[in-house]
């Protein structure tokens, strides 16, 4: 079959949910992909930042095959050999005291608000049903009914209701609407560090760490969705430490598994994630043995590797190297690390077309709201391979 039957296939068949540039890949290693037609593709979206450690990478893949010979899935019903190594590796890795692992970061997000919720009745003793939750205009914390209930955008939300309560938006980047949102009945704060599906946009220096110690200081718990800023993406583990923040529970996903399976936890210390009982929460595939090796491995990978201190260095590099191209489409470039965003001006026609010129040219990428193109590639990536992608990137963006 070519890409084009492919394509015919999926539109017939498949829920009109997603609307992919029409390309059919069938094969990755490293940084490049492969399509059905025998095409090779620089990747720069990484799978919205899931294969950090690279398409299909040998350490990975062995502990997946190795696992998958063994035994797969227990359930939470029995303990598994796997999940305990899981737990201390993810505990030395991050310095929080406790994990509850699920499977997409929308559940390891939807974990967060009950386990907040719990500690404002229990511990804070909020009145019964009361707690709220305040987050950023232009989140993006996943599409279960829950979280675009606290959505600002629109078309996440239109036809979807009824909506869940108990939720604030305040403007994403400005500490005072957050401390002016805050009142007793508040039990977290949750931010996305850099908010990446918004369009790549990076807060004031100094507004996570004002936010979070005005937190502690009001008794209100700061969660940081770092699912897609999380695990070296953006030059450090976290994007939060930049400004030197521990947040009171950081969400993870994505790269947790270097994209080999769906993998993301909950991290906080005993205080909050203790107050868990059995039975209250859980999850069949969440910490199965097949999911815990595969997450030790993730996560030897990008420590051994360094792919934070990479992603820094390349980062800084690509970026550079972006804002010296001379084009009237281009109205600013910005980014942290490996997480780039290339903002258009609106007369430029959309970013989607220009994804589909540099797809033409080998190189995947994607827009996001609009008038932004995102570059997020492998962090395994070369200098070389950037090199060869930026004269292509330049060629499109000064057509």
């Amino acid at each position: 079959m070519n890409t084009q039957e492919y394509i015919e296939l999926e539109s017939k068949y498949g829920a009109h949910n997603y609307k992919p540039l029409d390309v059919v890949l069938c094969e990755g290693k490293g940084a490049w992909v492969t399509d059905v037609d025998g095409k090779r593709y620089l990747d720069c979206l990484s799978a919205y930042s899931a294969v950090n450690q690279g398409h299909c990478h040998p350490h990975i893949v062995k502990a997946s095959v190795d696992q998958a010979q063994k035994i797969a899935l227990t359930s939470r019903a029995f303990r598994n050999d796997k999940l305990p190594l899981f737990y201390k590796k993810l505990a030395d890795v991050t310095g929080y005291e406790m994990v509850l692992p699920m499977n997409t970061g929308a559940e390891a997000v939807e974990s967060a608000i009950k386990v907040a919720r719990k500690w404002a009745y229990t511990v804070k003793h909020v009145p019964m049903y009361q707690a709220e939750i305040i987050v950023a205009e232009g989140n993006f914390h996943g599409r279960t009914t829950t979280i675009v209930s606290f959505s600002t955008e629109p078309f996440y939300k239109e036809m979807f209701g009824p909506f869940t309560p108990g939720f604030k938006a305040v403007p994403f980047g400005d500490a005072e609407a957050v401390k002016a949102a805050i009142t007793p009945n508040t039990a977290a704060v949750m931010l996305e560090p850099i908010q990446g599906e918004n369009g790549v946009i990076i807060p004031p220096d100094g507004y996570l760490k004002e936010v979070a110690d005005y937190c502690k200081e009001h008794n209100v718990l700061f969660i940081a969705d770092e699912i897609q800023t999380g695990l070296c993406r953006t030059g450090k583990w976290f994007a939060s430490q930049y400004e030197g923040v521990r947040p009171d529970i950081t969400v993870i996903g994505k790269a947790l598994s270097g994209g080999m399976y769906p993998i993301s936890a909950v991290l906080a210390d005993e205080s909050i994630l203790g107050l868990f009982k059995p039975g209250e929460h859980g999850s069949t595939f969440g910490g199965s043995p097949m999911a815990a090796a595969i997450g030790v491995a993730a996560l030897e990978v990008l420590e051994e590797e360094h792919l934070a201190e990479r992603a820094a260095e390349l980062g800084e590099y690509f970026m550079a190297e972006l804002r010296k191209i001379d084009s009237k489409a281009v109205k600013e470039v910005r980014g942290r690390g490996m997480l780039i965003g290339v903002e258009l001006y609106p007369e430029a026609g959309g970013a989607r077309r220009y994804c589909e010129m540099l797809q033409a040219e080998g190189i995947l990428a994607k827009e996001t709201h609009d008038n932004v193109i995102r570059f997020a590639p492998p962090l395994v990536i070369e200098q070389a391979d950037l090199d060869w992608a930026l004269t292509k990137i330049a060629d499109v963006l000064t057509r």
